[in-house]
């Protein structure tokens, strides 16, 4: 199984986060990353996580998301069904069912309570992912939800279950060189004209999401950079 990251961008109430930390233990991940501002957490997270105050002793913070997921072989951004104008790629047990390497590590990305992740968030992560809920009521709190994907990533891990036609993958690129690839990419192609200067995501945001689509291991992603450094080279030249 790989290793479970659960990341909480700019959370709001300290008692979120030690609830959050709660259930992530009674399904035996530890391991939580704070990205940006948050409330001061000590004591109301402390008494929410009930049990599970070490994992918020142990919590990184960072800066921004970028930092919390640089080397993350795999990075899903989680979303609710409120407002949702564009296809998701998983439900909690599709995540549970992704062939990774048990040193690989699956970042899960939450955003705020009130307004989840922005647009610049999500792009940031290779697939998306949401819980199927009721279209009537759809928004969940933040540590259900949570507990809803660690729930499924356990419950896979206890039995076991891989999908045999598909072998765990040990090349998958770590979240920087994928930005690092995009980034140039994207360079290029405003270089070239294909993408418009005034709004150049409108169009890139889409390339993004079919490369996820592709799951690009790390030499597809070295040889894809290698192909932008050729052509930005014989532009130069």
């Amino acid at each position: 199984m790989p290793r479970v990251r659960i990341v909480l961008v700019e959370p709001q109430e300290a008692g979120n986060v030690g609830a959050v930390a709660r259930v992530m233990k009674n399904f035996g991940f530890e391991e939580l990353w704070i990205a940006g501002e948050h409330p001061k957490l000590e004591p109301v997270a402390g008494w929410w996580a009930s049990g599970a105050e070490d994992v918020i002793a142990k919590a990184r913070r960072v800066a921004t998301l970028h930092h919390a997921i640089a080397d993350a072989q795999m990075t899903i951004a989680t979303t609710s069904a409120r407002g949702r104008t564009t296809p998701v790629d998983f439900t909690p047990s599709d995540v549970a069912q992704i062939p990774m390497a048990d040193d690989a590590v699956l970042a899960l990305v939450f955003g705020r309570e009130d307004r989840g992740l922005t647009r610049e968030e999500v792009v940031q992560c290779r697939r998306t992912a949401a819980i199927p809920t009721n279209p009537d009521f759809p928004t969940m709190n933040l540590a259900m939800a949570v507990g809803v994907f660690c729930f499924a990533l356990w419950s896979d891990g206890l039995s076991g279950r891989r999908r045999a036609e598909s072998p765990p993958l040990h090349g998958r690129p770590e979240a920087a060189l994928l930005e690092r690839l995009h980034e140039r990419a994207e360079a290029l192609l405003l270089e070239v004209g294909f993408l418009h200067a005034n709004n150049p995501d409108r169009v890139y945001d889409d390339l993004r999401a079919i490369a996820g689509r592709a799951d690009l291991d790390a030499r597809e992603a070295t040889i894809l950079l290698g192909i932008i450094h050729q052509i930005e080279w014989k532009l130069g030249r």
